[in-house]
């Protein structure tokens, strides 16, 4: 399992309810199958959906840019999860608030665009970064929100969305480095972040 997931997994509490938001293969909800919580996960791709439904785990095809609306009340789980997602979907801050209508709370990790390697290769080359979190060029890539972690929390802030919890790795998902913790923006190559509803 990604570092990242691991990070997850412990950031979730055994005996809760997750919704997964572009699952995957459903690495994460079956390791926390293991830990007895109820998971559902979202999924577009076919081939991911198949291994999904050999896995047994409970899966629904659809495209997150559709929303969640025709599928979730409100609070219906403990956690939203959206993992390595969040820069692929039409309209991130809608989703996000969908997250938070159908969940108590919300996880997401993202590729931070202002680490320091993507700003060499902008800044000085003059191109569109391409670094191991961000893998595709300019034209073939399937990000179309890419943020900082910077840009994550000025929204946060903007709808009233407490950060509970954050870590920063790198690409070999590393935990946190001094480097890491004290600029964040610029030298983490991913962000994790745990939030709810501000109160």
């Amino acid at each position: 399992m990604r570092a990242d997931l691991a990070i997850i997994a412990e950031w979730i509490k055994p005996g809760s309810s997750i919704l997964d938001l572009g699952c995957g293969d459903g690495t994460l909800l079956k390791h926390l199958r293991d830990k007895q919580v109820l998971g559902i996960g979202l999924e577009i791709s076919e081939r991911n959906i198949e291994t999904c439904l050999r896995d047994n785990l409970n899966i629904i095809q659809s495209d997150l840019n559709d929303g969640l609306k025709a599928y979730f009340s409100d609070n219906s789980f403990d956690y939203v999860v959206m993992s390595q997602t969040l820069q692929a979907t039409v309209h991130p801050e809608q989703l996000i608030d969908e997250m938070l209508r159908v969940g108590k709370q919300g996880i997401v990790t993202f590729p931070n665009m202002a680490h320091w390697k993507a700003r060499v290769q902008l800044g000085l080359g003059g191109y569109m970064p391409v670094t191991k979190s961000l893998p595709n060029r300019w034209y073939n890539t399937p990000n179309i929100h890419l943020c900082t972690v910077k840009d994550f929390e000025i929204l946060c802030r903007e709808r009233g969305i407490r950060i509970l919890e954050r870590t920063f790795v790198d690409y070999t998902h590393s935990r946190s480095s001094l480097l890491m913790k004290l600029f964040p923006n610029l030298f983490s190559e991913i962000a994790l972040y745990r939030f709810c509803r501000g109160s």
